[in-house]
């Protein structure tokens, strides 16, 4: 059943968990990750970035989900990841697909980001739909949101309890040391978990942890073993994401690792079975491999059994 991210995450602060928020772009990305819903009896958001729309389509990715969440008791969210365009996003409220939104206005100076944000706010709540915001940048390259090292920039808790309080946001997204993509770090993972206590001691509504896929090893060595050259891909430890959640993270978006299981899978299968040609053989093992990624997310952020 689809619901609101303000009432997932709410649930999720209360009870100390996360959720986690997949990115899917596609009708297997959907069903791996409802299917790994199902199995963990586990609330889910499905998401999709400006991406995933340029290349599927809006309405075409909403009714797959639609069609999904109807089909499960389950707590769905439907997302609007990283909606850097304002009139995407717009066109995202106006559009009764969407049950949430998330308008990144981080790129722009604080004023201005309040001032678009409580504009998006204030067309979204007559619709019953949540927004996100983003509060600092995170840097990295996925889809159309691409920030350098150089100006990503961390959040401020002063800041942010400015931002939340003025622009009236259901939850806020911020930036303690992840990045998007596949190569998050040269060496240990490190996240600002000081940083991270002093925001969630003045901010009161649930925080978002982007850029949080951890590139799983055994998926990667598949990966590797078929031919995708990621051998330098590194991404959140487990450890890291566990202490994020039990100081105040509610949301942890994912998005490499299911790109990484897809490719696996399909690589794998390819190289083994090179006269098959059906395109349904080839992608089952891409969906199951994306389920079992989803599933092991979902036991980490606590959010299993929670549907």
């Amino acid at each position: 059943m689809l619901v609101s991210l303000k009432n997932v995450l709410q649930t999720a602060s209360r009870r100390g968990y996360a959720v986690g928020a997949f990115n899917v772009n596609n009708l297997e990305m959907i069903q791996a990750v409802i299917a790994a819903a199902e199995a963990e009896h586990a609330p889910v958001i499905l998401q999709t970035s400006e991406g995933a729309i340029s290349y599927a389509g809006m309405e075409e990715l909403g009714i797959l989900v639609h069609l999904a969440a109807n089909r499960t008791r389950l707590p769905v969210v439907f997302h609007l990841d990283h909606g850097k365009n304002e009139e995407l996003v717009k066109e995202a409220i106006k559009s009764g697909l969407y049950t949430s939104v998330m308008y990144d206005g981080s790129a722009h100076p604080l004023e201005e980001n309040i001032r678009r944000t409580k504009r998006i706010v204030a067309l979204a709540r007559p619709h019953g739909i949540s927004v996100e915001a983003e509060l600092g940048a995170i840097a990295g390259i996925e889809d159309f949101v691409s920030v350098t090292e150089r100006n990503a920039h961390f959040t401020d808790p002063t800041q942010a309890a400015r931002f939340v309080r003025e622009t009236g946001c259901d939850a806020l997204a911020i930036a303690i040391g992840t990045s998007h993509g596949a190569y998050k770090f040269h060496g240990a993972s490190r996240l600002d978990f000081v940083r991270l206590e002093k925001i969630r001691g003045v901010v009161h509504v649930p925080l978002v942890l982007h850029g949080a896929s951890g590139v799983p090893s055994a998926i990667k060595k598949q990966c590797l073993a078929f031919g995708c050259e990621i051998e330098e891909a590194k991404g959140v430890s487990d450890a890291s994401i566990r202490k994020a959640v039990s100081l105040g993270i509610c949301k942890v978006n994912i998005d490499t690792d299911l790109r990484i299981a897809f490719d696996a899978g399909v690589r794998k299968f390819l190289a083994e079975h090179p006269k098959v040609i059906d395109p349904r053989e080839i992608l089952k093992p891409a969906k199951e491999l994306m389920t079992k990624v989803v599933q092991q997310k979902m036991k980490l952020l606590g959010c299993n059994e929670k549907g």
